[in-house]
């Protein structure tokens, strides 16, 4: 079979033949126009990523890479199997579900001596150490454990195999974020996110991506070497943004998916309604990008400086933080190692 389409390029072929979703100019426009009102902010800024992670080392730490390659490469399927039974962890005081767990019992194991951002111990890491690593507050674990265990030791024995550090290793993409996905999926195969849509075969993405994104909001942090091409890189289709996205009018759900969807129907990988809500918000944010820079245009500026992991890093904190307004448009489930 051929190459799989861009990620941009299967939203865009996906987007045209999509039954089940549909990308809403009206909608876009108005995102588009929400967003303009806020360039230059912190809230549209590379820099605003450890704000909207408060969780993640500092930037300057010699961790911070190492950290990103850990976290992204579990980022995947926290949602729960009853909203009423999610696994928690409390770190400093604070309890957080979600993506955020993660993130905490990372961040809790470092605090606790375990070298779990060193490839040479989480390469060779144990089921039962990742276990007690990731354990919950309460009776509910997180999710796919033994998935987690298998994508993360894979991950360490790459970068061992590559210069020992994800730093060492994405260095060999030369600063080139388009490089720097290919690399990515290249040689780690949890990272491929890629389906068959209409006897198309397409790819998504979106732990590439934002693995991507987060090195180079970093190394922005940092005040290193600016990473060419980024806007190379799209949204990263999961199941929290595709939410925001129907819920701000920019994507429409058809009858039948909404029935589905609230049903509690799991969906599996590649499924077409699956592929559906996740390339079409990889449209939707290109759509609404395009508008961006129309509406910079009208001002006499050749661009709005806001690219696609911009809008992504605004969209994602957005529904957590109106999760509430937005709880009647259902999130699609889908156990997988890609989001």
């Amino acid at each position: 079979m051929e190459p799989p389409l861009l990620p941009r390029e299967s939203g865009q072929f996906v987007a045209k033949q999509s039954q089940y979703v549909s990308v809403e100019e009206e909608g876009v426009r108005k995102v588009a126009e929400m967003l303009y009102s806020l360039r230059g902010s912190d809230e549209l800024s590379a820099s605003g990523w450890k704000t909207a992670n408060p969780l993640a080392p500092s930037p300057t730490s010699e961790q911070a890479f190492n950290w990103v390659f850990v976290v992204d490469t579990m980022n995947f399927s926290f949602w729960p199997d009853e909203e009423t039974r999610q696994c928690e962890v409390t770190f400093r005081g604070t309890t957080y579900t979600g993506y955020m767990t993660l993130c905490a019992a990372i961040t809790r194991a470092m605090e606790e001596g375990v070298p779990i951002t060193d490839p040479k111990f989480f390469s060779q890491i144990t089921v039962e150490e990742l276990a007690h690593i990731l354990r919950s507050d309460n009776e509910t674990p997180m999710p796919m454990l033994q998935e987690r265990h298998q994508v993360l030791t894979e991950g360490g024995r790459v970068l061992l195999q590559h210069g020992g550090s994800f730093q060492n290793f994405i260095s060999r993409a030369k600063n080139d974020a388009r490089k720097m996905v290919e690399l990515v999926v290249e040689k780690i195969p949890s990272y491929r996110d890629e389906a068959v849509y209409q006897g198309r075969k397409i790819s998504l993405y979106k732990r590439a991506q934002i693995l991507v994104a987060d090195f180079w909001a970093i190394a922005a942090a940092r005040g290193e070497t600016d990473i060419v091409n980024i806007d190379w890189l799209t949204m990263f289709a999961d199941y929290r943004v595709p939410q925001a996205l129907v819920y701000l009018g920019a994507l429409r759900y058809s009858d039948a998916l909404m029935h589905t969807l609230k049903s509690g129907q799991l969906l599996h990988s590649g499924d077409p309604r699956e592929v559906e809500i996740r390339a079409c918000s990889i449209w939707a944010v290109e759509r609404i990008k395009a508008r961006l820079d129309e509406l910079a245009r009208e001002q006499g500026a050749e661009s709005s400086g806001i690219n696609s992991v911009l809008i992504d890093f605004y969209l994602w904190p957005y529904a957590k933080q109106h999760h509430r307004e937005m709880a009647h448009i259902p999130i699609h489930h889908t156990r997988c190692v890609y989001y």
